[in-house]
């Protein structure tokens, strides 16, 4: 089954938004539909959380047919790109299908067995190609890393058309043979109520969670719960500590890359620290001189193909010795663990000749008891180069108070020279800020 996927999974279950489907029965149906399949270009699905969608999804890569999946609630503008930059040649979306126009070169399976779409800040999303090898290879050393077997029952709710849901949560899930249930939503009540014992969800799930203590504390008898797709705040792994007993394991990764570094079950896990690189994977930091901080760089068996179609993208992605440029500002210690301090451009801040990572002022600042969300962006400044704002969701309290702790708190060139109170931060689906909307 595109050498991904278990082919042994007896009668494991799995459930989407409580419709339950064995592994066996799943494979049956979507080996039905791979027949329709084979042969034709890329295959689009609209990746409802339906088991609809997972039956689409498993049929294409049985098929050997590159799979698009497209968000469900994709615009027409955003859903004609899709279909034509991968030059889709049928699309799913529930029960339905639809032939699509023979694009004039179509793309052919080769090694592709998924074309995901990134959600880039500047110019349309370019979609990543996937192989088979690359996914088998994350998801088993995944696996490895946080002792994943078939005796779990993984439960999230996140969407089916990025990494995090689709090749972790599902494929991963049928990989390993375990237990799979898709709440749906990824709400508080729903996770209390799946009975996993590993979790998946992304910083605003469990910023939910951990506002809701009775739903965390259900979460206790689970063995790992995991968080991805942006940084977990501080506060919000303390609160999940101290109501679920369970320090969150933080892992980081991209769509080109797929997860690249993570924290173990049997290792230790600190907030805003995301573990040493996977087995198969090499990391770098490509600082400028006389600075710590620099651009995380990577490679190894998971990365991706290139971007479909476009050969001048995937070239500039790399550097002249063939390393992965993440775009991400990191820095890795001693023994080989990496933070992510945000993006090379934008949350790698030049002021007053000082190189500041936006991700540690936001960290300060959300040890202040008032703050709730913050943002810290570099704005162009005459004098600075570059000075620092902070966007802050708290209760009541001044600007200088908070300007005041970050000075106290980390070195005092660090410290914001503006700070903006919002009621929320922009946020995409994926509960990623939006940072560029801010200025």
């Amino acid at each position: 089954m595109h050498n991904v996927l278990r082919r042994d999974p007896a009668d494991t279950t799995i459930t989407v938004d409580g419709e339950t489907l064995t592994h066996a029965d799943l494979y049956e149906r979507a080996a039905a539909l791979a027949d329709r399949l084979t042969g034709a270009g890329p295959v689009a699905v609209v990746a409802h959380p339906t088991l609809q969608t997972v039956v689409a999804i498993v049929a294409g890569l049985h098929a050997g047919v590159p799979v698009v999946p497209v968000p469900p609630d994709s615009g027409p503008t955003e859903l004609r790109h899709i279909l034509t930059d991968s030059r889709a040649t049928v699309l799913l979306d529930g029960g339905s299908s639809t032939d699509l126009p023979v694009p004039s070169a179509p793309a052919t399976a080769g090694e592709t067995a998924l074309i995901l779409y990134t959600s880039g800040t500047t110019g349309p999303p370019k979609g990543a190609e996937l192989s088979a090898a690359a996914i088998a290879a994350d998801l088993d050393a995944l696996a490895e890393a946080w002792q994943w077997t078939p005796d779990d029952t993984l439960a999230h709710g996140l969407p089916l058309y990025h990494v995090h849901g689709l090749v972790l949560g599902v494929l991963g899930a049928l990989r390993t043979g375990c237990r799979l249930v898709h709440t749906g939503r990824p709400v508080p009540a729903r996770y209390a109520a799946a009975g996993a014992t590993l979790y998946f969800g992304v910083p605003t799930v469990w910023s939910r969670v951990a506002a809701d203590p009775a739903c965390a504390r259900a979460l206790r008898p689970a063995r790992l719960l995991v968080s991805g797709s942006a940084a977990l705040p501080g506060p919000v792994f303390a609160a999940l500590h101290a109501l679920t007993g369970h320090r969150p394991v933080e892992r980081y990764g991209m769509t080109e890359t797929l997860i690249t570094v993570s924290a173990r079950a049997d290792g230790p896990r600190r907030p805003g620290a995301v573990g040493t690189a996977l087995p198969g994977v090499e990391t770098r930091v490509a600082p400028e001189p006389g600075q710590a901080v620099g651009e995380l760089q990577v490679r190894g068996r998971t990365l991706f193909n290139g971007y479909a179609h476009r050969a001048d993208a995937t070239r500039n992605a790399y550097t002249a010795d063939g390393w992965f440029r993440t775009g991400d500002a990191a820095t890795i210690d001693a023994n080989g663990v990496h933070r992510i301090l945000g993006r090379m451009k934008g949350d790698l801040i030049k002021s007053g000749g000082f190189r500041i990572g936006a991700g540690e002022v936001e960290d300060a600042l959300l040890t202040h008891p008032a703050v709730r969300e913050v943002a810290v962006l570099g704005r162009p400044d005459d004098d600075l180069g570059e000075e620092i704002i902070a966007f802050v969701v708290a209760d009541p309290v001044t600007a200088d108070a908070l300007i005041t702790h970050v000075a106290t708190t980390l070195s005092k060139h660090k410290r914001p020279r503006k700070v903006v109170f919002l009621d929320a931060l922009p946020r995409n689906h994926m509960g990623k800020i939006q940072k560029h909307r801010l200025l």
